[in-house]
């Protein structure tokens, strides 16, 4: 399977496995991501959560946010140094994956927030 749509049917089963537990809308929107930013929190509170988990956390939540932002600011996925991203206008490139492990390590306390990345991420691209 190629990495696109390997990240794609990880957004898909964010969406068939989190929506139902939400009591939203819950699908590649904005109430979605501040949803999963709260979830992410939740984990983080966990005694019981491993690195592993953690890791395959990072792969599915990351996906999810990196197609809201495909959906929502007309991105389209890129690979930059190895590393995958979305780009957005004046080739700005946001790298979900990365954001979604810095809030798992420092939480929205230590200044990781995913909801104010999605948010801030297109207007940096307009720049």
């Amino acid at each position: 399977m190629h990495i696109e749509d390997q990240i794609k049917a990880n957004a898909d089963l964010v969406i068939t496995k989190l929506g139902p537990l939400s009591d939203i809308d819950f699908g590649l929107n904005r109430e979605s991501v501040i949803w999963i930013e709260s979830f992410i929190e939740r984990q983080r509170q966990r005694d019981d959560i491993d690195l592993e988990t953690i890791d395959g956390l990072v792969e599915v939540l990351g996906s999810f946010l990196g197609e809201c932002m495909v959906a929502n600011y007309a991105g389209q996925w890129h690979e930059v140094n190895g590393m995958w991203g979305v780009q957005l206008e004046n080739e700005a490139t946001a790298f979900p994956f990365n954001k979604v492990r810095k809030q798992f390590d420092n939480g929205i306390e230590g200044g990781d927030s995913i909801i104010s990345f999605y948010e801030v991420s297109p207007l940096i691209a307009k720049r």
